[in-house]
């Protein structure tokens, strides 16, 4: 009988694993407070193109704290672009970043290009006053707004 463990083992980037693992430990382990709604001076931590766990493209954007109770926290904005309107929120908050770097969707590639072109752009260069509310209509949704920018 086969060990159930072994299809694990060759699926899974075990090293990998490992090394995510003690990354994390090193690193405080995630021990970050759940951060309450509020506005936050951040900067981006990361930007990118990634897929959702519905295998659906989305925008992920995670901000992260600079100042205060909640500082070394992230906050995470996630917007899925399978819909005009999904696409249409995202490309509000990347212009809010004012990057420099003009906001257009023309293909997933090109878009994913795009990011990568703003994330060098604000990296080390831009912070933000962030509003992160909860949504009026459904608060299990949250609103995310830039308030102001300071360049560093």
């Amino acid at each position: 009988m086969a060990n159930i463990w072994d299809k694990f083992d060759k699926n899974i980037d075990v090293e990998g694993l490992k090394a995510d693992a003690k990354e994390a430990a090193e690193n405080g382990g995630g021990d970050f407070k759940e951060v309450p709604h509020g506005e936050y001076e951040a900067e981006v931590n990361k930007l990118e193109l990634r897929e959702s766990k519905k295998g659906d493209p989305m925008l992920s954007i995670w901000f992260k704290i600079l100042t205060g109770e909640y500082k070394g926290s992230l906050i995470f904005y996630n917007q899925v672009l399978s819909s005009g309107f999904g696409l249409h929120k995202a490309n509000e908050m990347l212009r809010s970043l004012d990057s420099g770097v003009e906001v257009e969707f023309e293909s997933f590639s090109k878009y994913n290009d795009m990011l990568m072109d703003m994330a060098e752009a604000i990296d080390g260069k831009l912070e933000y006053q962030l509003s992160y509310t909860a949504n009026k209509k459904n608060n299990k949704f949250s609103e995310y707004e830039i308030k102001d920018i300071f360049e560093v």
